[in-house]
């Protein structure tokens, strides 16, 4: 699978600039995001790429008076486990009681839950408020013998740490094939079963059998066209956790939840980022 590498350079660079900005690019079909001291650099599939469609959703960018400027080049094979060692990745601890690490770290903390993460080009690896906040959810909550379901599973550390939990069985579901074989090599890692992985989108969930909680991390707009198919296959007093989102878009993302029938439980946020849990 070939990946373009894109540099994107934003004026002024900050904080919430650059975490806009990767929602936007998400949003266009990139994925790996990197912080950067004058931006960041984003991966997108070279056959998923769209000029045009990036240069729209630049001029849309929702944030005023910022600039944002990019070049890219193909980008050369790595040892992508070494890249986010060097770049990113370090371990990191949730709540006090679940450590995420991969499998290159030494002297790592101990604590109830040990996740172990290799992943390559694949998002999720506890450091985004977003799934942090979901992994808080999951540690805050009874999970044990009961079905879930993850959306946009991406590396399935969200599954794996409901598994750890008690959950079962678990189905974890991601659009890109790359997340779908590393999620295979997670879950192998951490030696859990009774965790399914499938290619696909929320089309996959025709006709499928209730889940007791659904959690999907993954952006606003998709959360917004796919919630009523989330919505088919839960039961009365089946949990939604979503997030991928800012508190900003809480009453839309509620609004729509509601129409469908959800009942809003609460939101935990942090640096702007949301989780939400409705309840049905």
């Amino acid at each position: 699978m070939k990946y373009l590498e894109f540099t994107f350079h934003t004026t002024p660079c900050t904080e919430i600039v650059n975490d806009v900005l990767s929602a936007v690019l998400g949003e266009t079909g990139f994925e790996s995001f990197v912080e950067q001291t004058d931006g960041i650099a984003a991966y997108i599939q070279k056959d998923l790429y769209n000029e045009t469609v990036l240069k729209e959703a630049l001029a849309d960018f929702p944030l005023p008076d910022t600039q944002v400027e990019y070049a890219y080049q193909e980008a050369e094979d790595k040892d992508w486990n070494e890249e986010w060692e060097k770049n990113f990745f370090q371990p990191i601890i949730i709540g006090d009681r679940c450590v995420i690490h991969s499998t290159f770290h030494r002297d790592i903390p101990q604590a109830e839950y040990d996740i172990v993460i290799n992943p390559q080009m694949a998002f999720g690896t506890g450091h985004h408020e977003t799934t942090s906040l979901i992994i808080g959810e999951l540690l805050d909550n009874d999970l044990q013998g009961k079905s879930l379901l993850d959306m946009g599973c991406g590396t399935s550390i969200l599954a794996i740490l409901a598994r750890m939990r008690g959950a079962a069985p678990c189905t974890a579901v991601d659009i890109d094939e790359w997340c779908v074989r590393n999620s295979l090599e997670n879950i192998e890692l951490n030696g859990v079963d009774r965790i399914s992985v499938f290619q696909g989108d929320a089309s996959l969930l025709k006709d499928q059998e209730p889940f007791d909680v659904i959690i999907a991390n993954i952006n606003r707009n998709i959360l917004l066209n796919d919630m009523k198919r989330y919505v088919s296959c839960m039961h009365p007093g089946s949990e939604l956790y979503m997030s991928g989102f800012y508190v900003d878009d809480i009453p839309v993302i509620q609004a729509e939840a509601e129409h469908n029938g959800l009942r809003f439980v609460h939101h935990k946020e942090k640096n702007r980022w949301a989780a939400v849990k409705f309840v049905l």
